[in-house]
């Protein structure tokens, strides 16, 4: 999608190689796509709030996202962390209806449907940076940022400690690898995570090419959120206002953007307007 920047770490390459040579490069591809798929719902769902992904970059166990939401509301936040979860179920789940349909699929798309669900379920973890420990950090806001960081991390580093201790007792039988892999990447993460970045307005490119002017009429009863679907690279935005059928006046871009930069989503779009 537009304004999506995707980086490869060196260590992601270096298990793609491995994984090349071990005969396991399908399943490393699936896991690839998957979390780029993850990200990139983020991203989209944040752009519907006046946000943006600044890059994604893909890592050995996944992939990380980069920015700031610092003002988003936190009904919109929650959609944009249940976004990547939702993404990947629905692809888990078109497999799944693929095999209902075609049987004789399911030895060729097997493993790109449990890589979906899993990074579906794994995802929804109370584990910070995870996006089900972003959701508890949403749900313990209440309690004040700092309290509510110290909770989620306890719990982090409780599912990490559960984690290698399974590995511990993989290791009287055949060690689970995997596990310890993850429980790092718990331990790790606690002090980490991706981030948003804010959508940029900046013109300067758009126009020296030229754009063409996109008029919109649209009810000054509305909030900012309403019209933020509109906004278009290769067009200027216009937003031509009516309460009822009544003419009250247009915003520009730049009238809007200033909005969405203040975080004014439930404001309605005739507050704008200035004040005769």
């Amino acid at each position: 999608m537009p304004g999506v920047k995707i980086r490869v770490h060196p260590l992601c390459l270096l298990v793609g190689v491995l994984s090349a040579l071990t005969g396991a490069l399908l399943p490393f591809l699936a896991a690839i796509l998957a979390a780029v798929e993850h990200e990139c719902a983020h991203a989209f769902a944040a752009r519907r709030y006046g946000f943006t992904l600044d890059k994604v970059v893909l890592m050995p166990y996944g992939a990380t996202i980069a920015g700031d939401i610092g003002g988003i509301g936190r009904r919109q936040e929650l959609y944009v962390l249940l976004a990547g979860p939702i993404a990947n179920g629905a692809t888990a789940l078109a497999f799944v209806a693929l095999w209902w349909l075609y049987p004789e699929t399911y030895p060729y798309t097997d493993t790109a449907a449990y890589i979906s669900a899993s990074l579906c379920l794994v995802n929804l973890l109370p584990a910070w940076p995870l996006d089900g420990g972003r959701i508890l950090h949403l749900a313990l806001s209440p309690l004040g940022e700092r309290r509510a960081l110290i909770v989620v991390r306890a719990v982090t580093f409780s599912l990490a400690a559960g984690v290698l201790a399974y590995f511990i007792w993989s290791c009287f039988s055949s060690p689970a690898w995997t596990a310890l892999a993850f429980c790092i990447l718990l331990a790790a993460g606690a002090f980490g995570g991706g981030r948003y970045a804010r959508i940029r307005f900046s013109r300067e490119k758009s126009f020296a090419r030229g754009v063409e002017e996109r008029r919109i009429v649209i009810s000054a009863r509305l909030p900012v959120r309403a019209a933020l679907r509109f906004l278009r690279e290769e067009t200027y935005l216009v937003l031509v206002l009516y309460e009822g059928e009544q003419y009250l006046g247009e915003i520009t871009e730049e009238e809007y953007a200033a909005a969405v930069g203040r975080g004014d989503w439930e404001t309605p779009l005739g507050d704008l307007l200035p004040k005769l």
